[in-house]
């Protein structure tokens, strides 16, 4: 048994010997008013309590550890588990019953000659009965009341640990996703053989860095996200060149604050993917970050080559991202639109009220 558990049914105990101990003088001054100093009242109830307190003890740890332990999980049938709990008490208000007939009350009045009739008083025995169910009943209610708070517990960890374990299986999908894009980036490039193919490789190799040292972390200052997207969006600009036009507009009031690692990187990463991959015409994309106490705008808008207006079917890397905004924060809105020509997404979050999983 754990020190602090002992510790617990110490206190417990010691808690009801004193309400008992009260109770047993008031009816004992009652009764030796005349006869004893209320100093030695005091001794009589301290002493008859402890004497009855075996009973009460017995049955009460009985109950704990057999009725709640094992009834309540269903170990037994039921009514084998009430009929072991009826004989208990039985036997309980009994023994309660054979220490007050044949030792309290011939200490209380030694005139008085106890038979066994005395012992099996219906009256009496019922007052036994509410004696033993009563601390009983307050120990078992406690123990409930414990069980239910560890349940709980236990229950927000399992559901904690699933929410780590989804959100970790979310990131690993996007980074392979990230860096496949970028590796064929790097092959399209060394096929034209071109002169910036090292620089490429450069800024994929500060990204990966990124990736293994910096994306497990639970949140990064927001200037080092901007700085992994404006890597990403050179690389983009070194490999399209002649056919993309950008605009990136930063305004952000604090550049510590903390936001979720590539949390924005899969948007600017579907604008190019849908946008000047799947063209062959000249691609704008427009950019737009806005941080404002804690109040993040994302806005980002590509060009495409669809005629009409579609609804927009998420596929892995925006899903992705959507679930683990789910996870990560409490407050945030995500609008993507597909317009003719045009494709929006527009993201608000409320950095300040970053979800605890």
């Amino acid at each position: 048994m754990e020190i602090k558990k002992i510790y617990r049914h110490l206190l417990f105990w010691v808690v009801y010997s004193i309400q008992g101990t009260l109770l047993e003088y008031a009816w004992f001054y009652s009764v030796f008013t005349k006869s004893h100093s209320p100093g030695h009242i005091v001794l009589l109830a301290i002493y008859f309590n402890l004497i009855l307190l075996p009973s009460k003890l017995l049955f009460t740890y009985y109950a704990i550890y057999v009725f709640v332990n094992h009834g309540l999980k269903r170990y037994y049938k039921v009514s084998t588990i009430l009929f072991e709990l009826s004989i208990a008490m039985l036997l309980a208000v009994i023994f309660h019953r054979a220490v007050t007939v044949y030792y309290i009350d011939t200490l209380s009045n030694p005139k008085h000659i106890p038979v066994l009739a005395d012992v099996f008083d219906l009256a009496w025995l019922f007052v036994s009965l509410l004696d033993i169910g009563y601390v009983a009943g307050i120990a078992v209610g406690l123990k409930l009341f414990r069980k239910q708070i560890m349940n709980l517990r236990n229950e927000k960890y399992l559901v904690k640990d699933k929410l780590e374990t989804e959100l970790k299986f979310l990131k690993n999908q996007i980074n392979p996703h990230f860096l496949f894009n970028t590796l064929n980036n790097i092959y399209a490039l060394a096929r034209k053989k071109s002169d910036k193919t090292p620089e490429v490789v450069v800024r994929l190799s500060k990204l990966l860095r990124f990736m293994l040292y910096e994306s497990a972390k639970d949140s990064i200052p927001i200037s080092e996200e901007i700085q992994i997207l404006e890597d990403y969006v050179q690389l983009e600009k070194i490999r399209h060149s002649n056919r993309l036009d950008i605009c990136f507009y930063k305004e952000i009031d604090n550049y510590n604050q903390p936001i979720a690692p590539l949390i924005l990187l899969p948007f600017i990463e579907n604008a190019f993917k849908h946008g000047i991959n799947e063209t062959i015409n000249e691609t704008s994309i427009e950019i737009k970050i806005e941080l404002k106490e804690g109040q993040l705008a994302f806005f980002v808008k590509n060009s495409h080559e669809g005629e009409e207006s579609k609804p927009v079917i998420e596929k892995i890397g925006l899903s992705n991202v959507r679930r683990q905004l789910e996870l990560m924060y409490h407050d945030f809105s995500l609008t993507t639109r597909s317009l003719a020509q045009t494709f929006i997404v527009d993201l608000n979050v409320n950095l300040n009220k970053n979800g605890k999983i």
